[in-house]
């Protein structure tokens, strides 16, 4: 086996399957270095994929080219569109997967990747001459040859879990740490700091009383993560199951607080807010009497159900002792129980937009050593940075997203400008252009990118121009078709909205929020005609030409405001000034602008800490 390669991917978690996957399509030989074969893909905390925010970064995924959303689509045992309620701005796809199949189809993909081979070991430590990274050795002391590694790490670099007192090293639960890079990155002048993540109780499923829980079923409609025109087996769909926690279950845990390793200073590091412990929920919230619990099914056929909403580090005894108090967990048996882990992240100021480190050269991190948590926060940075490792070894444009382009862009962008003082997870609040960034479009702000990079194919870009084709004729036919009082008025009463008046444009009823061209059509065959036309993916067409003619002018207003703030990112300041010497700059905008450098006056206004009157003295002196 020749040990020379392009690309080395270290990890195989969610950020180095897209980052592998991505950087060997694009041509590069590629090896991804991995632990344990049997783990690529493992979903460590919930049998998940999406939610609000991270089901839009999953079909930005899918549009570029990447995998993600297809292994989610092929091992889903539920697919819901949240937020429907909502406009489409905050729609947001969310999946059940069978986490077994979803490791096995993963690996069924990269084994099965041109340019790509797969290695089972530890990286002991990276070989870095002259400020660049020229490889590896592990712990098998093979050394491996490369032009560009990228490190995606998870939490296993120097991970430590807490079962209560009881400390366990580890980087998930009956796996090992790795040892040795943090340390090395150190010296390397990278720094290196803490974090803490937690994963909730695996309860035994023949112990719930199912019939004292709500019963939450997934959709049954067109809805799926990838844009591909594909059909596959469906898995048997499975439901979850909402539960409550009680005084009684808050009354035990506040009992364990003494034993907590959260509380009694065990745990010093940060961890995630939006994702608390149950401990951290009942201290939090004193008054709150109770707090919802979701019991999903691990798989199509496993009894293994997943306890969202019970993430927790206190004692084995304290967990089983609590959850017994809830009526339909009063038998409950457990897999196993939750627990808290720490490990080692790296400042992500420290990195460049392509994820390149800006202390090594060639070197690039990807996902939770980053400070982000969740599976899709980690593929959008893993595809990001195995773009540009190809990228850069090539000699070719660096690849980055801007925030008017995708929530991957929002996400990169907030972590190399602001950095992180908790594990980052997204949410649509983070885009200030989401209605631009829905995840019904994410083909047409992303797959034209892909395809000319290579990565995404020539399918990909046939199914985006039939899309394009049919919705912009369904848009045109709806401005440019008349319609009468007398023909209407009768089914625009039975559908609860206001009759016409006078005559109008096709267009001024789909706007109106009682009806939908598949409603409309049932009254106006000419419509009907126009919506048979479309060959396949008809409901996703039209659901496509409906938010686009429905929201119309708030989607050109937001295109226009991110037209004008795009102009502040044309405007290159790096490397143009000694920010130490601008005396008009106050003492805390000199120290973050030099150690942030950044690319842009648009990235500069956005460092936490630079005020208006900052950017407009470098905007006075670069116009000198």
């Amino acid at each position: 086996m020749n040990f020379d390669y392009d690309v080395i991917v270290i990890g195989a978690g969610h950020a180095g399957c897209e980052a592998a996957h991505a950087a060997a399509k694009l041509g590069s030989k590629t090896c991804l270095i991995t632990m344990d074969m049997n783990k690529i893909g493992q979903m460590s905390c919930n049998p998940a994929v999406g939610g609000i925010a991270k089901g839009q970064i999953v079909r930005e995924i899918d549009a570029l080219g990447g995998m993600m959303g297809i292994v989610s689509d092929k091992t889903a045992i539920q697919f819901r569109l949240l937020n429907r309620s909502k406009g489409p701005a905050m729609w947001s796809p969310r999946s059940q997967a069978d986490r077994q199949k979803f490791i096995d189809t993963w690996r069924s993909i990269l084994e099965n990747t041109p340019n790509l081979e797969i290695w089972q070991d530890t990286v002991k430590s990276l070989i870095i001459e002259d400020g660049e990274v020229k490889g590896l050795v592990t712990d098998m002391g093979v050394e491996f040859k490369a032009k560009a590694v990228v490190l995606t790490s998870g939490t296993f670099m120097n991970g430590l879990m807490h079962f209560g007192k009881t400390q366990i090293p580890g980087g998930r639960v009956a796996e090992p740490s790795s040892y040795g890079l943090s340390d090395q990155l150190k010296e390397a002048g990278i720094k290196v700091e803490r974090m803490k993540t937690g994963t909730p109780v695996r309860i035994d499923g023949r112990s719930i009383d199912f019939s004292l829980c709500e019963k939450h079923e997934g959709d049954n409609d067109f809805h799926k993560f990838s844009y591909l025109d594909y059909k596959t087996p469906m898995l048997e769909q499975r439901p979850c199951w909402m539960t409550y926690t009680n005084e009684e279950c808050h009354e035990v845990l506040r009992k364990g607080l003494p034993d907590s390793p959260l509380y009694n200073g065990q745990i010093q590091s940060i961890g995630p807010r939006y994702c608390p412990s149950i401990e951290t929920k009942i201290v939090t919230f004193p008054d709150k009497i109770r707090h919802q619990l979701f019991l999903e099914p691990e798989g199509e056929t496993t009894q293994e159900y997943y306890l969202n909403g019970f993430s927790s580090s206190l004692p084995i005894d304290v967990q089983i002792e609590a959850l017994k108090k809830i009526p339909a967990l009063r038998d409950v048996k457990i897999y196993r129980p939750g627990y808290a882990i720490e490990y080692d992240f790296f400042d992500p100021t420290q990195l460049k937009h392509t994820l390149e480190t800006k202390a090594i050269n060639g070197l690039f991190f990807a996902g939770q050593i980053n400070g982000t948590t969740g599976y899709e926060e980690a593929g959008g940075q893993g595809i990001i940075a195995g773009i540009n490792a190809h990228q850069k070894i090539e000699g070719k444009e660096p690849f980055v997203l801007g925030r008017d382009e995708a929530y991957i862009g929002v996400l990169i962008d907030d972590l190399v400008t602001k950095g992180v003082d908790e594990p980052y997870r997204m949410f649509t609040s983070r885009a200030e252009y989401r209605i631009l960034l829905r995840q019904d479009d994410a083909d047409m702000r992303l797959t034209t990118k892909g395809y000319n990079l290579g990565l995404a194919d020539q399918e990909r870009m046939d199914l985006l121009n039939e899309k394009k084709e049919h919705r912009d004729r369904i848009i045109d036919f709806c401005k440019s078709y008349s319609i009468k009082p007398a023909k209407v008025n009768e089914a625009l009463e039975a559908a609860g909205t206001t009759p016409l008046k006078e005559g109008c444009k096709l267009f001024g009823l789909v706007v109106r929020p009682q009806l939908s061209l598949e409603k409309i059509s049932e009254f106006i065959p000419a419509l009907k005609e126009q919506l048979d036309m479309i060959p396949n993916r008809k409901e996703e067409i039209t659901e496509a030409a409906e938010i686009m003619m429905k929201y119309e002018g708030y989607i050109e207003r937001e295109k226009e405001i991110a037209g004008k703030i795009t102009r502040l990112e044309n405007i290159r300041i790096k490397g143009k000034f000694d920010y130490s010497k601008i005396n008009s700059l106050s003492t805390e905008a000199k120290q973050k602008l030099t150690k942030i450098d950044p690319e842009t006056i648009g990235q500069a206004s956005r460092i936490p800490g630079i005020s208006p009157s900052d950017i407009n003295i470098l905007l006075v002196l670069l116009g000198r």
